[in-house]
């Protein structure tokens, strides 16, 4: 989206490595055979949703504007590009403008509210494109459609989605007993697995891959490389309070998107060792780092789980959403 960088994750001046919610009770059963439920919208009020998105988040670069980012987005999409927002104005650098093309969507059955929706779309072009995991939700009744995730997937992970004759998909239960993993599950193995690494309990239900055992190896690389100059980082992830939403695909397995948290925090004997920097810009003042560095940082994950095996985590999108300095 327009107002964001992604930046892999930013050890402040330092050192830069690669680390770079659920179904509400609407969901229809899956397992039933038979469609429950009504569809969220029409395609054509997802195409308006989408594009009343891309005009108000053009808008809010342009402006610098919190507060029409606020029309356009929930949490936790909201607090993660209000803090790109934030970094953006404070180097006076306005986000490109932005438009989605190659669009599909996906309008799950829903038996109540929260109304939701998925959409896989296309910003950018050429070597610049990047791939859109898009999933907008409307809060009750009358209430706007508003953006509340949006994973960069590494492939079109949303055509896997199935889709019923009349072209809806099926949402799929937090606490589904048909898969390798139910989606309620995801955030504390992913969140397990990134802060004690692979043989983690529950962790094994994920497969290896640069969002999963690589990103851990590249944390416990990226502590020791911070030891070596004089910084002691200690890094955790837990579930984000944000609700998982689930698709069922074409192979009986699901898509699955979710949040996850991460609390780092650097410590430094000498002063000059740390700084806000990179992604932390606009989060803190410049040099309120002088021994300890705080950080919050929010990572949401689309994730593809089969009916047996192990989950493949394909999406991410990472930001930090606050800073503390002493």
């Amino acid at each position: 989206m327009a107002v964001r960088t992604f930046v892999p994750i930013l050890i402040p001046g330092l050192l830069a490595t690669a680390v770079s919610a659920g179904c509400s009770s609407n969901s229809s059963s899956a397992a039933s055979g038979k469609p429950q439920g009504t569809p969220a919208l029409t395609k054509a009020q997802a195409q308006q949703a989408l594009t009343s998105f891309a005009d108000g988040i053009n808008r809010a670069g342009h402006g610098f504007s919190g507060k029409t980012l606020r029309s356009v987005e929930a949490d936790p999409q909201l607090s993660m590009d209000y803090a790109a927002l934030r970094l953006r104005r404070t180097i006076r650098k306005r986000p490109p403008k932005l438009a989605f093309t190659d669009t599909t969507f996906y309008i799950p059955r829903l038996t109540g509210y929260p109304h939701w929706f998925a959409a896989d779309a296309v910003s950018g072009k050429g070597k610049g494109a990047l791939r859109h995991a898009l999933l907008f939700t409307q809060a009750k009744q009358g209430a706007p459609w508003l953006l509340a995730a949006d994973p960069y997937p590494s492939e079109n992970a949303l055509s896997r989605v199935a889709l019923d004759p009349q072209g809806l998909a099926t949402p799929v239960g937090p606490d589904v007993k048909d898969l390798a993993v139910a989606p309620a599950k995801l955030p504390q193995a992913h969140a397990s697995l990134l802060t004690d690494g692979p043989k983690a309990s529950g962790a094994s239900v994920l497969a290896d891959g640069a969002k999963t055992s690589e990103t851990y190896k590249a944390l416990k690389q990226g502590e020791k490389v911070l030891a070596g100059r004089g910084v002691t980082l200690s890094s955790r992830f837990s579930p984000g309070r944000y609700k998982v939403y689930a698709l069922r695909t074409k192979d009986r397995g699901a898509v699955v998107w979710y949040v996850l948290q991460q609390n780092e925090a650097y410590s430094a004997s000498r002063r000059g060792k740390l700084a806000v920097s990179g992604d932390l810009i606009g989060l803190a003042p410049a040099k309120s780092a002088r021994t300890r560095m705080d950080t919050t940082v929010l990572v949401q994950y689309l994730a593809t789980v089969p009916p047996k095996g192990r989950a493949t985590v394909s999406g991410m999108y990472r930001k930090a959403v606050a800073a503390h300095g002493t």
